[in-house]
């Protein structure tokens, strides 16, 4: 009983559930990024690289004679770099947004009564040694 106690304790934790969801938002994030890059980069930026090549799709571009399909891999990679920017200009306004928070001036605590004593006592044996 104690493992199932254990492991639900751990799935509960905030961290797991955190992580779970991070894990679905970046899911639909990566869906999105893939369709930017097929329907909207590929077609307008790419077209004339494919007519060129006489194709109509990125997939379309393979090795001749053999199976590699260099044109999947290079949508892959416009999928990585926009993904990549996109959480680099993401983590960046987090950081700012930090500096800004850390920045904001501290309150210093009031003196508690053992720091006073403590104070007074200091005070008393400098002057004794004066």
């Amino acid at each position: 009983m104690g493992f199932v106690k254990e492991f639900k304790e751990f799935a509960v934790k905030g961290n797991v559930l955190d992580l779970a969801i991070a894990v679905v938002i970046g899911a639909a994030f990566g869906a999105i990024v893939k369709s930017l890059v097929e329907d909207i980069i590929t077609p307008a930026v790419l077209t004339p690289a494919l007519k060129a090549a006489h194709l109509s799709n990125l997939s379309q571009l393979v090795v001749p004679g053999t199976a590699i399909k260099y044109g999947n891999f290079l949508s892959q990679v416009i999928s990585f770099i926009i993904i990549a920017l996109s959480l680099f200009i993401m983590i960046m306004a987090i950081n700012r947004f930090k500096k800004k928070e850390a920045v904001a001036p501290t309150v210093v605590p009031a003196p508690t009564k053992e720091e006073i004593l403590l104070a007074e006592i200091r005070d008393i044996l400098a002057a004794q040694k004066a």
